[in-house]
């Protein structure tokens, strides 16, 4: 599936919509900040002194294997040491005593669209300002936090809405993952990443509407002078898109490869929505860093993407989710018309990369299933091949890679950032677990504990 945000679904750059964006922006963070203060205030105060976790076991996502009776030492928000029941305990240290629960690094999901709300397509959704999309992000990123997910990429947001997030996280303005994002994604005129809602005499193009080499190299210089770490664009059409076709490329490859060189050149990393057969073997040529969705995929762009170690992004769960829901979310029509195509063999293709070893990212696509539902690519993945361990790894230590965080999240281990989460049970023999984790830490700072019974 897709979920560019408000790409052919809103109109928010409209001089209607727009609401004087830059006068409100300063009156937003405020709103927020004081929406949320009650929880900030015993939620999110710096963690200085020094935490102890015990559990039953801590899942190492690097081999594949659990650790028994771990103990972990954080000191702020890092990890001092991971030792076994015997290591002593520091004087004055806060003790969370996770019983025989499993701990896990922090959940990692690269393709998120936080200021979106699953259902929000077609029409409607050209009433969403962009002040309205960051306070939609607010609430979203709260919810993904407290489903495990400490870190996230957030790939496309007209009115840089997702960059708002992202500092007001930062800032502690309000609860979320750390985020990167990687604001309005680039496209064609017309293309899965325009606005292809409005008639002709609105004269409207996407923020991220760009076409020939120039072009596009403006716009992500552009892209990222605002705010981007992440490059994101459209090589095919897409399913929530209307007009295009998601058998069909988009950008040329000469476009792409100026795209992309341009981006690595500015030290960002190349994100690409990608349906059609074409499209991911002319990206993956060109260097990209990732393949979202990867619907038509064939054996040939399987065979290219090992040999440029490319990631896949899977964003399987929204197949499963699409199927049991979509009578109930009135979607338009060209929607349901192109899921119908989409979802079978997205199915098929994605079990085959699978298993000829193609680098795995998880990825959700959340914002097309509601938002706090990431752990169903967990199941999803499984359903359709990986490993549960395999699954894992592809939401820590692969997520981290792709994001060029292997230094700071992905794994618990010495230095690394306190992100931390715990279920009760083994998740590599009931995956679904992870769909509903019970303690959640990120940056040394508890956010959920329904297991030792403290707060």
């Amino acid at each position: 599936m897709d979920c560019h945000a408000k790409s052919s679904e809103s109109a928010v750059g409209h001089p209607f919509a727009r609401l004087h964006l830059l006068t409100q922006s300063g009156a937003l963070l405020v709103v927020v900040g004081l929406l949320t203060l009650p929880v900030l205030r015993s939620q999110t105060t710096p963690a200085t002194a020094t935490t102890v976790i015990r559990a039953g076991k801590l899942f190492e996502p690097e081999s594949g294997r659990f650790i028994e009776h771990p103990i972990i030492i954080i000191s702020g928000n890092r990890v001092e040491s991971v030792g076994e029941s015997r290591t002593p305990v520091p004087s004055g240290a806060r003790v969370v005593d996770l019983g025989d629960a499993t701990i896990l690094p922090g959940f990692i999901d690269v393709h998120t669209h936080l200021t979106t709300d699953a259902g929000g397509r077609g029409y409607q959704s050209l009433g969403i300002s962009t002040p309205r999309a960051a306070l939609i992000g607010a609430k979203n990123a709260r919810l993904t936090l407290l489903a495990g997910f400490t870190t996230v990429r957030n790939v496309g947001a007209e009115g840089y809405a997702d960059v708002a997030l992202r500092d007001a996280i930062t800032a502690g303005d309000v609860i979320g993952p750390r985020m990167q994002v990687s604001g309005p994604p680039l496209g064609i005129t017309g293309g899965h990443c325009d606005s292809n809602l409005l008639p002709s005499e609105f004269h409207y193009s996407a923020e991220g509407a760009a076409d020939g080499v120039e072009a596009v190299q403006h716009k992500v210089r552009e892209v990222v002078k605002y705010g981007a770490d992440v490059i994101k664009f459209c090589a095919s059409g897409g399913v929530f898109s209307k007009g295009d076709n998601p058998l069909l490329e988009q950008y040329s490859p000469a476009e792409m490869q100026a795209l992309i060189t341009e981006a690595h050149r500015l030290g960002r990393r190349v994100a690409t929505h990608a349906h059609s057969a074409l499209a991911i073997k002319d990206a993956v040529r060109a260097g990209v860093d990732s393949i979202e969705h990867g619907i038509f995929l064939d054996d040939e762009g399987i065979q290219l993407m090992k040999e440029h170690k490319t990631f896949l992004v899977p964003t399987s769960y929204p197949l499963f989710w699409f199927e049991a829901h979509a009578p109930e979310m009135h979607f338009p029509p060209w929607v349901l018309e192109k899921a119908a195509i989409i979802i079978p063999a997205a199915k098929q293709n994605v079990a085959k990369a699978f298993r000829s070893g193609v680098r795995v990212a998880l990825g959700t696509d959340a914002g097309v299933y509601p938002h706090g539902e990431n752990g169903g690519e967990f199941r999803s993945m499984v359903e359709l091949g990986l490993t549960p361990t395999q699954a894992l790894q592809a939401g820590t230590v692969n997520g981290a890679e792709l994001m060029g965080w292997s230094d700071r999240i992905g794994s618990i281990r010495q230095g690394m950032l306190a992100d931390i989460v715990a279920v009760k049970g083994n998740p590599l023999t009931d995956v679904r677990l992870l769909e509903h984790v019970q303690f959640v830490m990120k940056d040394g700072v508890v956010y959920k504990d329904e297991i030792s019974g403290r707060e």
